[in-house]
């Protein structure tokens, strides 16, 4: 590879290439003269060759089990702009599926040629769907914030909508149509929703280096099928390139707040059948856009900022669509759900009139759903409870054609003149009614669970009050690196899976990430068999490597895959008991001492970890205390959550009166 002589990485590319942490390839600089010298950067922020640290690696047996795509990408970056490296992956992607070409875009540098001829003959040879994805969610990753994308499970949910509430046979194929489709995730998502025979996707995005990645991305997705697939490049809106087009579904996460989307160019055309858009309000063009392309009886579901449901200047457009009866639905989801991540966005569902009708098939209301309580929170990265959420909003827009059926707390079907005022606002949370009060029955249970609570918390303390220390000598320790030349335990790395290997059925493994620890610690993600992860299984130490989310566990329960930054460890229990192990990895100290740095977002170097050495019969003393304080600090936390539950309950009957004379015994 003789042009991937200049390019510059990092260490932390370097400790990605070679799947270690960042302070062990310090580590190596430090260890090992022979490491490549430095070539840029800075002294805090260092470059080397990739040739060079390429070649160090394998001289040094520093890579094992690992492919070539991690070299890949610090070339493609090296390309500079993200253009050219998203042309360029999107060109290496059908090089991939057709052998036989050699056209390179044109505009690319020179040094283009040569990568996209490399990463196809790898793809060819490491699998062309997996590379690609590989490719494009680093290329997502390092461009976030000038890229808005849609969350697979979001864009999985949205076509389950779709699919769901538009009317008629699917008999002669079935057209999804996305105007602002980025880099192809809503189409892909419908593509893998509907398995039926002539499926049609069109997409448009004017910005060319998505377009052409959204266009790699579908050839993958429905490789093999019966499906025509038209990604155009264009401005939808100024310039529609599909006009008198009609889909059975549309979906669209359209650009957000956007003042320059076309108001003066367009100010006559006559998509606008309910009003022009005022200047602020371009999410309402996009919804009168997907409506100019719907057939009678099709569904478009759209992603929109909260504020589009209640500004004063839409309230003419949305007055109109509630009207004509085709805005359907109205759904809030938790803030996480995507792009801006602190706010609650929502999905506006829409159904053109079917054939022969003026208007919806159903009564003259709007189904509202507040689904943002199935959001975490509490901590610094919110996000939804992905299977609670979509079982819950498929569930009740299920209801969407059942207008005599009851619906779950958090939805609610509301008249038209209730919402025909001076407002026309159409928030969900300001007509979903508040939980009901718990019943006496609910509320005695309550009670009965937190005083069970606490009685099993003081049988705990009681056995742990009687731990006794002695001031001897602190007995010798070993690290975790120590112990792994040993062969007392292995050490495995997880690792972050390609976005093809992402899988929303049963034939699954969960996947815990990071993120998720930082919230309830419930696994978000699933992976396919097939794909390459770290896998941890029942009796594996889990240990974090990240200051802010430190600690260590035996797992318990089926096999689960860990993202990156989380590590499996498997013992040798002839010589190392694995829950006093979790004991003493996850020591508060042992965290400290083993941090790269002082602030909390750095990472742990796992290998220098200090474990205790004792005896296994020793060890097996200490691993019962440490179970003890596990089971004590998830006591604590499981009154804390009762206590606050009763006390906010409680605190609602009080403050509207009824209390019975005596009540609560004398003073």
């Amino acid at each position: 590879m003789s042009t991937a002589n200049a390019v510059p990485v990092s260490l932390a590319e370097i400790a990605r290439i070679a799947g270690v942490g960042r302070a062990a390839v310090s580590n190596w600089r430090r260890r090992h003269d022979s490491f490549p010298s430095r070539i840029g950067g800075t002294d805090v922020s260092p470059q080397f060759s990739l040739a060079e640290v390429e070649k160090w690696l394998r001289d040094n047996d520093k890579l094992t089990d690992m492919g070539g795509r991690e070299f890949l990408w610090p070339r493609f970056e090296a390309l500079g702009s993200r253009d050219d490296s998203g042309l360029a992956i999107a060109e290496a992607a059908r090089r991939m599926r057709a052998p036989r070409s050699r056209t390179t875009p044109p505009g690319l540098p020179v040094a283009a040629g040569e990568l996209i001829g490399d990463a196809a003959r790898l793809g060819r040879s490491e699998g062309p769907r997996k590379t690609f994805d590989f490719l494009l969610q680093r290329w997502l990753d390092t461009h976030v914030r000038q890229l808005s994308t849609t969350p697979p499970r979001l864009a999985s949910l949205m076509a389950r909508i779709a699919l769901a509430t538009r009317l008629g046979e699917i008999d002669q194929g079935l057209t999804v149509f996305d105007p602002a489709c980025g880099t192809g995730h809503l189409p892909a998502a419908a593509a893998e929703e509907y398995d039926g025979p002539g499926l049609v996707l069109l997409g448009c995005e004017r910005d060319p280096a998505l377009s052409a990645l959204a266009s790699a991305r579908l050839a993958f997705v429905t490789e093999g099928r019966d499906v025509r697939t038209e990604i155009a490049t264009a401005d939808a809106l100024r310039d529609d390139p599909f006009p008198g087009g009609q889909a059975d579904i549309a979906l669209c996460n359209p650009p957000f707040n956007e003042r320059d989307w076309g108001y003066e160019e367009l100010a006559t055309d006559r998509r606008w059948t309910h009003g022009l858009p005022p200047r602020t309000e371009p999410e309402l063009a996009w919804v009168q856009h997907l409506l100019a392309h719907l057939r009678p009886g099709g569904t478009a579901v759209a992603v929109l900022p909260p504020a589009v449901a209640s500004r004063r200047a839409g309230r003419r457009i949305r007055g109109s669509l509630l009207r004509t009866g085709l805005l359907r639905a109205v759904v809030a989801l938790p803030p996480g759900s995507a792009q801006p991540h602190s706010v609650s966005l929502q999905l506006w569902v829409l159904r053109a009139a079917p054939e022969g009708s003026a208007a919806g098939p159903v009564g003259q209301d709007l189904l509202l759903v507040d689904a943002s309580r199935f959001g975490r929170t509490g901590t610094r990265e919110p996000g939804p409870e992905w299977e609670e959420l979509t079982n819950f909003v498929l569930s009740v827009v299920g209801e969407l054609d059942q207008p005599g059926r009851a619906l779950p707390d958090g939805a609610v079907r509301v008249s038209l003149l209730d919402l025909l005022d001076d407002e026309v606002d159409l928030t969900p949370g300001r007509y979903t009614a508040s939980s009901p009060e718990a019943s006496e029955v609910e509320l005695a249970a309550s009670w009965e669970a937190l005083a069970e609570t606490l009685t099993e918390l003081g049988n705990v303390t009681r056995h742990l009050v009687k731990l006794d220390f002695t001031d001897d000598e602190p007995r010798t320790t070993a690290t975790v690196g120590d112990l792994v030349k040993a062969g007392v335990l292995t050490l495995r790395a997880g690792q972050q899976p390609a976005e093809s290997s992402m899988r929303h059925g049963d034939v699954s493994v969960p996947l815990l990430t990071v993120s998720d620890l930082l919230m309830d610690g419930t696994p978000t993600g699933l992976v396919g068999p097939g794909a390459a992860h770290t896998v941890a299984e029942e009796g594996d130490v889990v240990v974090v490597g990240v200051v802010r989310a430190f600690k260590a566990w035996v797992h318990q329960g089926p096999p689960m895959a860990l993202g990156s930054q989380l590590y499996a460890l498997r013992v040798d229990p002839d010589k190392l008991d694995a829950h006093f192990l979790a004991g003493c990895l996850r020591a508060p100290a042992n965290g400290r001492q083993a941090g790269t740095h002082a602030s909390s977002s750095s990472r742990v170097d796992i290998k220098r970890l200090h474990v205790l050495q004792l005896p296994l019969d020793e060890q097996t003393l200490y691993a019962e205390s440490f179970r003890r304080l596990t089971v004590f600090e998830q006591l604590l936390t499981s009154a804390a959550q009762l206590g606050k539950g009763l006390v906010n309950e409680v605190t609602d009957r009080l403050s509207v009166g009824g209390l019975a004379s005596g009540s609560g015994g004398p003073r």
